[in-house]
């Protein structure tokens, strides 16, 4: 791994933590299912005037956007506009690792290692410990909604994941921008159903300019700029390089969430966090440390 490439993986990672404290400021100005239309119109046009089309089946293309656009963020901007906060929705997201790692083994038969097993279960216990302390009032209040909610912004995330490796090689930010066409609408309805013609009429008319920003930053900054950076480390290391890069996020959002939003975590919830954080470091790692220890071992 070069100094370039080391380069490359601070700033997405940086992008991506930096993403959900602004995310929780955006929602001051504007709901949920309005941000996430507005943030994939701007992810599409106008770049889909200037990417080819990817080489993807309709119906792929369709569950893909489905599923890590549109469920993924309209779960998780809605369990942060309930009170989700934002350092433990950056690290509680993490868990699509999990489900992505149980749907794999499901749909493609990927064989599960006892590392993987044991990681989920030490997340699991991670997550109940953090849950736990998050919703019995400590240092930050969380809503059950709002946890859950994020639960399932992860399982969204994890499925899209899926379909992603049944598309295989192709062009990320065409499949990216083009992808970014089908939530729109579904927004838009969503917007309009549960938060009404009033609300949306208010936030597009008296958008302020940290709202503004926020739409740009997610459209542009995390979503454009990142997944391009992010695919093309992954077309010149092998994944096993760059994929637990992303335990980082999780990092950066919650030293984020500290710094510019006074979100402290209460001494239960730290301990629930290193938990979740020991689990993905296990199904991360696991298999690599054993296979190495057993390597160095002498012959019985």
């Amino acid at each position: 791994m070069r100094p370039q490439h080391l380069l490359t993986a601070l700033v997405v990672v940086i992008l991506w933590g930096m993403n959900f404290v602004v995310i929780k400021i955006g929602l001051k100005g504007i709901p949920p299912f309005l941000m996430g239309a507005l943030r994939f119109m701007l992810v599409a046009f106008p770049a889909i005037l200037f990417l080819p089309r990817p080489k993807v089946p309709l119906r792929l293309l369709l569950a893909y956007a489905l599923t890590i656009s549109l469920g993924q963020f309209a779960f998780l901007f809605s369990a942060m506009a309930v009170g989700m906060p934002a350092g433990l929705a950056s690290l509680v997201l993490q868990s699509q690792a999990f489900f992505t790692v149980a749907l794999s083994a499901l749909v493609f038969g990927d064989k599960l290692h006892l590392s993987n097993l044991c990681g989920m279960l030490v997340a699991a216990l991670g997550l109940f410990i953090l849950g736990s302390a998050s919703l019995q009032g400590s240092a930050q209040q969380v809503t059950l909604a709002g946890f859950a909610l994020t639960i399932c912004a992860a399982f969204s995330w994890a499925s899209g994941n899926v379909i992603n490796k049944k598309i295989g090689p192709t062009a990320v930010l065409s499949l990216v921008s083009w992808s970014a066409l089908i939530p729109i609408l579904p927004f838009f309805a969503l917007s309009f159903l549960f938060e009404g013609r009033d609300t949306i009429v208010h936030s597009l008319t008296h958008m302020s300019l940290s709202s503004a920003l926020t739409i740009v930053y997610l459209a542009v900054a995390a979503t454009l700029i990142g997944y391009t950076l992010w695919g093309r480390l992954l077309s010149s290391l092998p994944t096993h390089m760059v994929a637990p890069m992303t335990l980082m996020v999780p990092v950066i959002g919650l030293s984020a969430a500290w710094l510019l939003l006074g979100e402290a975590l209460s001494q239960l919830q730290i301990i629930g966090a290193l938990t979740v954080m020991g689990g993905l470091l296990i199904n991360v790692f696991g298999a690599r440390l054993l296979a190495a220890w057993n390597a160095r071992s002498p012959a019985a």
